[in-house]
């Protein structure tokens, strides 16, 4: 008789475990959490006047004496469930702040409305993928830099390439450039933003410090790792009035004038580096591919569709770094700790050179070494200006008042709750899985109903 693997022991010992149901009862409700946290306390709800008992739970009555409650990881990499999960929130943040909804106003649909995408200059050649069977970088004449490597390439390179966003030569290519840039995004985003609200004002004929008293520039950001290990946003920027989405923008602040600003402002800012004894100083700036495109208030006017920017979005901010070989979705605590990365070499010649950077003192406010796990990107994969729409925190409370976590009115609870653990058994882990793939297989089905009747989940 084959001999059970200890998954398969650890699987059959919980199915038969007493209290297997309520247990099977805590994953369903994490959603099949790959790596659930475990809470052990109690919480009672009393009633504010008469003192009276409405409500009391305790975890000395559940299995193992713990509450297993989601992780919520964004990266799809670390939990699937919990960064599904987080990728909905996204979608319907976005799409409330293009098409109104969770308490933005509906006719905000009719604002000023672009789609932009910045990037980040060359830092030196690099393998490019073929989109239509064209060569990398195909050169008439064999050439070679100082280093005596090829200055083009004459393969066509798939998608999945492993030589595709690695440099041509690694001794030419700017990592101190790449990594400074990282460091300084944010900042460029900022006078982006400054600088669109700045020319805006001029084609107000008004003066930078009233802007805010006749209109408001919103936005939603996320940033994506390209193949090169370079991040990238896409960004939904939005003109409204003075109050935010439920004002109308004014006049003169139409599609064609924001897109003109965004255009101007993303060629023109500039952030310049500290000077450093060491490697001199950078002026950062975004790179020449800039893409603007406005967002049509109907469908049938073409173009780009709420729907399809919003689930665009969303798709990006449940990437880790790691997943397409950019990074490490955990910080390293150690020049060592990069030797181990399972990242291609460009990748830790970036982290390497954030180490580096990271011990100079004029470098020292940029932290690069608790940033090299990400090459020095010090930013949120998503972040948004305060009232483009709701909020994660809302959307988690309106879902947990769908689900029946009410608080009741003049009630208090005292809670007392300490962290126990985290994480599955061998065992746990796949029936865990199996929960979340037939959740998944569910949603599926429900979306394919819907899309039957004409609607939209």
């Amino acid at each position: 008789m084959r001999q059970l693997s200890e998954i398969d022991r650890d699987a059959i010992r919980l199915a038969q475990d007493p209290q297997f149901s309520r247990w099977f009862e805590q994953i369903t409700a994490t959603g099949g959490c790959a790596n659930p946290v475990h809470l052990a306390g109690s919480t009672t709800v009393r009633d504010v006047a008469t003192g009276e008992i409405l409500h009391q739970y305790d975890t000395r009555d559940e299995p193992g004496e713990r509450l297993l409650i989601r992780c919520r990881n964004r990266r799809a990499i670390v939990c699937a469930p919990c960064s599904r999960l987080h990728a909905g929130d996204t979608f319907h943040l976005v799409r409330a702040g293009l098409i109104g909804g969770k308490n933005v106003p509906n006719d905000v649909r009719g604002h000023p409305r672009l789609f932009v995408t910045l990037t980040a200059p060359s830092f030196g050649p690099v393998h490019r993928a073929s989109t239509a069977g064209e060569r990398c970088r195909p050169r008439r004449r064999a050439a070679h830099c100082d280093h005596e490597r090829p200055t083009g390439c004459a393969t066509v390179h798939d998608h999945s390439d492993p030589l595709v966003g690695q440099p041509l030569c690694a001794d030419c290519y700017d990592y101190v450039a790449h990594v400074l840039w990282h460091a300084h995004a944010g900042e460029l985003w900022d006078r982006f933003t400054r600088a669109v609200r700045r020319r805006l004002a001029a084609v107000a004929g008004l003066p930078q410090s009233q802007f805010s008293d006749h209109a408001r520039l919103s936005f939603a950001k996320v940033a994506e790792y390209q193949k090169r290990a370079a991040v990238h946003v896409h960004a939904i920027v939005r003109l409204d009035g003075p109050a935010g989405p439920a004002d109308p923008p004014p006049a003169w602040g139409a599609a064609a004038q924001l897109t003109a600003a965004v255009q101007a402002a993303a060629r023109s800012v500039v952030v310049r580096t500290p000077y450093s004894p060491a490697v001199g100083e950078y002026a950062v700036r975004w790179g020449r591919q800039i893409d603007v495109r406005s967002l049509r208030a109907r469908p049938e006017d073409g173009g780009l569709t709420d729907d399809a920017v919003a689930a665009y979005v969303a798709k990006y901010v449940t990437k880790g770094a790691s997943e397409i070989a950019a990074g490490a979705d955990r910080r390293l605590l150690a020049w060592d700790d990069i030797d181990v990365v399972p990242a291609p070499p460009h990748v830790r010649t970036l982290m390497r050179t954030c180490w580096r950077l990271g011990g100079l003192a004029e470098f020292e406010p940029l932290r690069l070494r608790s940033w090299a796990h990400t090459l020095g990107f010090r930013g949120h994969i998503l972040t948004k200006s305060r009232v483009y729409s709701t909020t994660y925190a809302a959307l988690r409370t309106e879902r947990a008042a769908h689900e029946g976590h009410n608080d009741v009115p003049g009630a208090v609870a005292d809670a007392s709750w300490r962290y126990v653990g985290s994480g599955h058994t061998p065992g746990a882990a796949l029936i865990a899985v199996g929960v979340a793939d037939d959740l998944a297989h569910n949603r599926e089905i429900t979306r394919e109903v819907l899309r039957e009747r004409g609607e939209c989940l």
